[in-house]
Parts: C-alpha cells; sequence; structure tokens
C-alpha cells in the first residue's frame, strides 16, 4: 500500500472511532525507515506525493516506463524509482503473506522475475 494511502487510511480510522486510535504522532511523523539515526525517507526517495504516482503505474496499473514518462512524470526521478522497485524484488519475495488493501498485491498479484538481473522496462545497454 502507498505510504500516502496509509496514511489517509489511519485518518479515517481516527475519524471513524472519533479517537485517535493512531496517535497523532505517528500521522504527523515524517516517514523514515529508522535504519541509523535521524535517517528520513526523503533522503533516498522523492516526497510521497511525488513516489506514490509513479508505484501505482508500475506496480498497480503495469504501466511501462515511457508510459509513466508520459503522463508527466520527470526521467531520472522516474528510472530511479523503477529501478529501486526491481532491485528491491527479492526482499518482496522473501516476506511473509500480508493482506491486499489495493487491487494489485505486489507479492501475489505481480510476478516479476529475479534472476538474471531481468529488466522489464529500463535499457540496461
Amino acid at each position: 500500500m502507498p505510504k500516502t494511502l496509509a496514511y489517509e487510511r489511519c485518518k479515517w480510522k481516527n475519524s471513524e472511532e472519533g479517537r485517535a486510535v493512531i496517535p497523532d504522532r505517528v500521522l504527523w511523523k515524517e516517514p523514515a525507515a529508522e535504519l541509523r539515526p535521524d535517517q528520513k525517507d526523503t533522503d533516498s526517495l522523492p516526497p510521497y506525493p511525488v513516489l506514490d504516482p509513479k508505484l501505482k503505474a508500475y506496480i498497480e496499473d503495469d504501466k511501462s516506463f515511457e508510459d509513466i514518462l508520459s503522463s508527466g512524470c520527470e526521467i531520472e526521478c522516474t528510472r530511479k524509482t523503477i529501478e529501486m522497485i526491481d532491485r528491491s524484488e527479492y526482499k518482496r519475495k522473501q516476506s511473509p503473506p500480508g493482506i491486499k488493501r489495493t487491487p494489485r498485491a505486489v507479492g501475489k498479484d505481480r510476478r516479476f522475475p529475479i534472476k538474471n538481473k531481468y529488466r522489464r522496462y529500463l535499457d540496461r545497454g
């Protein structure tokens, strides 16, 4: 689930309950992998409002690199995003099954080979 959608769902849950089931500090803290002190997701990723539409287009909508670019996305940011998704595929293969909250689950509905450094859309020269 894209980070922006996760935050929307959390805010919705709090409004439905009429209280902060998910503490405000969680919702307003800048997203971070927290692998090292003071690390922020934006150190290596574009802001989520920029990133999440690319993730949706590539993963859920099965759009090509060229299709994503034609929707007005910046070339280097899009290339980096797709490369990071492809390089991290092995991590998704290792993770346990989770709930499906979007029309297309990454691990179950999206089959992507991880051998031989396969890249579907990017010219690897």
